[in-house]
C-alpha cells in the first residue's frame, strides 16, 4: 500500500527512513557511537519531548533560557509555574510581556533570565524576529547569528532550540557539560573533554551530529538512571 507523503503516516515514514540512513552512517563513522546505537535498538531521539509541553521556536527558546545552568527536572518545575500563570500553556511573546517581572521571578527565574526572556519576547512581538516559517528557512548559522544578538542567548541556547523546534539534523552542543561527561565515559577519556575536543570528535558524525549527540545523552541517562543531568 502506498503512503501519502503529506499525511502524518507519510511524515513518520520519511523520518524513520532518514534516521535509518543516519544510523547507518554513524555506525560506519564512529565505532563508539555504533556501540551506543546497537545497545539501544528501539531508541527514539525525540521521545523525551513527550514529557514537555508543545513548543514552537519561541517556546523552545523559553525552555532553553529557563534551563541554563539547571537540571531538566528543575527546568520543568519552573516551566510548570509559568504555565500556571498562562492557563496551562507556555506563553506567547505577547503573553510573556504581559506577565509582571515579579511573577516570573516568583516562578524561580533569576533577574538575568527574566530580562533575557522579556527581550526575546519583544523581538518576536515587534517583528525584529520573524515568524517560525521564515526563520525555519535560514541555516543554523543564520538563526544563531540572529538570536545571539540578544543578551543572555548564546550558542547552547540556540542549538537546543534548533533541535526541539526545527528537528535540525546536524547540531552539536559542545559547551554542554552533560554531553562532555557522557563523551568522557563513552570514549574512556581521562578528562572531561573541552568544547573544542567535542567539536573535533563530532566532525566524524556529520551530517548527523544531532542523532549522535542524542545517543550520548541516552547513554548518560542510562548510567545514572535519570534524565536529571546538569546543563551548562
Amino acid at each position: 500500500m502506498m503512503v501519502d507523503a503529506d499525511t502524518p503516516e507519510g511524515s513518520h515514514a520519511r523520518s524513520g527512513a532518514s534516521r535509518e540512513r543516519a544510523r547507518a552512517h554513524l555506525r560506519q563513522a564512529d565505532p563508539v557511537v555504533a556501540r551506543l546505537i546497537d545497545e539501544r535498538p528501539d531508541f527514539d531521539p525525540r521521545a523525551w519531548l513527550g514529557g514537555l509541553p508543545p513548543m514552537d521556536l519561541f517556546g523552545a527558546l523559553v525552555f532553553q533560557i529557563v534551563g541554563q545552568q539547571l537540571s531538566v527536572q528543575a527546568t520543568r518545575r519552573i516551566l510548570e509555574r509559568i504555565q500556571a500563570r498562562c492557563d496551562g500553556h507556555l506563553p506567547s511573546p505577547a503573553e510573556l510581556l504581559s506577565l509582571a517581572p515579579e511573577d516570573l521571578r516568583a516562578a524561580g527565574l533569576s533577574r538575568r533570565k527574566v530580562a533575557t526572556l522579556r527581550d526575546l519576547a519583544g523581538h518576536f512581538a515587534d517583528g525584529r524576529l520573524h515568524e517560525r516559517r521564515r526563520l525555519a528557512r535560514l541555516s543554523d548559522a543564520e538563526v544563531e547569528a540572529r538570536l545571539t544578538e540578544i543578551s543572555g542567548i548564546g550558542p547552547w541556547t540556540v542549538h537546543g532550540a534548533l533541535i526541539i523546534a526545527f528537528d535540525r539534523q546536524d547540531v552539536v552542543l559542545p559547551g554542554d557539560l552533560a554531553l562532555r561527561k557522557a563523551m568522557q565515559a563513552a570514549y574512556g577519556l581521562d578528562h572531561v573533554p573541552t568544547p573544542e575536543e567535542v567539536r573535533t570528535i563530532a566532525e566524524r558524525w556529520r551530517p548527523y551530529r544531532t542523532l549522535a549527540t542524542s545517543y550520548l545523552f541516552a547513554s548518560a541517562f542510562d548510567a545514572v538512571g535519570s534524565a536529571d543531568l546538569d546543563a551548562s
